[in-house]
């Protein structure tokens, strides 16, 4: 039983789908009451051409990919890691690409790229509970340490939030976060299945999509209260979604505890690394999701006065 119609064509032992014009959704998303990198005004403020599309809307682009190369496999212990490398903006085109395992591997390259050749993302695609050598584990390797921060400044590694229940149904507003339902999702989603939205398919329930497991982990991460400094801007840097006891489904109830695994910096951002747990009615994980949100230091409006409060000089 298939799940996609998706035209994949192989050569050279690289699967790759069709071009691909994904929705911008986040027009209106908000947190902390200010505007998000999702808003044209905020994102040009900030030096982008506009609104860009969130992150994880690519990874549906992928799935069809997966499920040529694992099957039935892919939404039981799928795993997408993926460092981001450029924005996307709504009308330009994008491809999805994944090169085929090696005999014998469960884990193999992913690469996203913009009609100008501009590399969207990289990173790897795997199955199996205890894989090892995702892109985010080697990324978690060699980061560059945060020093002086000042977002950050209050956040520890090892601070663990408090666990909450998470639902996703069809007709459900995900919040300021996610100004949309499933539904609005399903009309726009680059790679329409029947698995998502009857019982059709193997389980015999409908599915939530890859893309949208970051909306349900990520649905009351705002009341988590992480002492994180603003307002200001952040956006997804880096992120890994992995299926321990999956899929997961829609109307199901689920809990999420998060934890602060690392800090990093860069010359433009403050980086929190939190690892989501995602739990089933037996308390036992049945996902987890890696995000690296990076925090954009020119958007916090004290940043330079707080900066030099602290240590005495001007940021770098």
């Amino acid at each position: 039983m298939k799940a996609f119609a998706t035209e994949i064509s192989e050569s050279n032992g690289v699967l790759t789908g069709p071009w691909r014009q994904p929705k911008q959704m986040l027009h209106a998303q908000t947190y902390d009451s200010h505007a998000s990198i999702h808003d044209d005004a905020t994102a040009q403020k900030l030096g982008f051409q506009g609104g860009t599309i969130e992150g994880p809307t690519h990874f549906s682009q992928f799935a069809p990919l997966c499920e040529r190369i694992w099957s039935k496999e892919w939404f039981e212990t799928g795993c997408l890691s993926a460092h981001y490398r450029n924005p996307v903006f709504e009308g330009e085109e994008v491809q999805a690409s994944i090169e085929m395992p090696k005999p014998g591997h469960n884990i193999c390259t992913i690469g996203m790229t913009r009609k100008d050749g501009s590399e969207i993302l990289r990173g790897t695609a795997s199955v199996g509970r205890d894989v090892t050598g995702t892109a985010l584990t080697q990324r978690l390797k060699e980061l560059k340490p945060l020093t002086d921060p000042v977002i950050l400044r209050d956040i520890e590694v090892g601070m663990k939030t408090a666990r909450q229940t998470v639902k996703m149904d069809f007709d459900q507003h995900m919040g300021d976060l996610y100004p949309f339902s499933l539904a609005d999702k399903l009309k726009a989603i680059t790679e329409p299945s029947h698995f998502y939205s009857g019982s059709d398919n193997p389980w015999g329930r409908p599915i939530v999509p890859f893309e949208m497991l970051s909306v349900l982990f990520q649905y009351r991460a705002r009341e988590d209260r992480l002492p994180v400094r603003g307002p200001a801007v952040g956006l997804f840097a880096d992120q890994e979604i992995r299926l321990l006891r999956g899929p997961l489904f829609v109307g199901q109830s689920y809990t999420t505890e998060r934890e602060v695994v690392a800090l990093s910096g860069s010359r433009r951002t403050e980086s929190m690394w939190v690892r989501t747990t995602v739990f089933g009615t037996d308390d036992a994980p049945v996902a987890t999701m890696m995000l690296n949100g990076a925090s954009i230091k020119q958007s916090y409006a004290r940043y330079e006065e707080e900066y030099a409060g602290l240590y005495g000089k001007k940021s770098a």
